[in-house]
């Protein structure tokens, strides 16, 4: 059985090989656009960043199980899987806007315990695993420890969310609104990148009405080993729950009250 810090290795090998591929067809004339049956985009870049991946966990972690946007999969309550998201922010991707990432997450018995989240367009890459804290390096900067802010009041937090018109159709506009009036400032940074955000403390609270398991599996863990606090919106600290809250800890419970229908 592989050590968390293996695993750790190999996911960030993953996403070297992922890098590759979507910096190569970001901004790409001949990118090929197609619609899936939610009649959400999906990009030739997407199905190659899965496929090469699911290559190489083939080769290297044949026993895992694999969950991935483009070619499904499962992940059972016992046992591994990776989850993985070959692009997220695809409507991003396709439109030259520099804010997507890919996400790959280790779960192991239905928990979160190796993230990464590499987002080279914006120089960032971010990765954490069970009980060796949240990291991020950039073009700049060497690698460096992160964890979540110490803002104790709504009236001091920084809020964002991905799309406001999301809660009008899977949650509740008007529960948004009330913590957004309760918060100091309110953003739409939107996707991965919010929730990378609350885990090195530029953001206090990052909410989403919907989301896919694939989605938030990797920055569950970043979230958590930042000292944060990660749930779905009854308050279950699960990443296929459909719905996100993460924040730094202090603030989620009174987020949750407010976030209720």
């Amino acid at each position: 059985m592989p050590s968390r810090a293996d695993d750790l290795t190999f996911a960030l090998e993953l996403a070297d090989a992922a890098d590759a591929i979507t910096r190569s067809r970001f901004l790409a004339r001949d990118l090929v656009v197609e619609r899936k049956p939610d009649r959400s985009p999906v990009t030739d870049a997407d199905t190659a960043v899965e496929d090469a991946v699911r290559a190489l966990l083939a080769q290297r972690r044949p026993g895992d199980a694999v969950l991935g946007e483009e070619r499904g999969g499962a992940v059972a309550a016992a046992g591994r899987a990776w989850v993985l998201d070959p692009i997220d922010g695809t409507k991003n991707f396709l439109r030259g806007v520099p804010a997507w990432a890919t996400l790959i997450a280790l779960v192991i018995d239905g928990h979160p315990e190796v993230g990464v989240v590499s987002a080279p367009a914006l120089g960032r890459r971010w990765w954490a695993a069970t009980g060796q804290g949240a990291w991020t390096a950039d073009r700049d900067h060497p690698r460096r420890r992160i964890t979540v802010s110490r803002i104790g009041d709504l009236a001091d937090a920084y809020l964002s969310t991905t799309d406001l018109g999301s809660w009008v159709r899977y949650h509740s506009r008007e529960s948004y609104l009330r913590l957004a009036d309760a918060c100091w400032e309110t953003r739409a940074f939107g996707d991965f990148w919010q929730h990378c955000l609350v885990a090195e403390g530029a953001l206090d609270l990052a909410a989403e009405s919907v989301v896919n398991a694939w989605d938030v599996a990797a920055v569950q863990v970043l979230v958590e080993q930042a000292g944060g606090t990660f749930t779905d919106l009854t308050g279950a600290a699960r990443f296929d729950g459909g719905s996100a809250l993460s924040s730094n800890g202090a603030l989620h419970a009174a987020a949750l009250e407010l976030l209720r229908r």
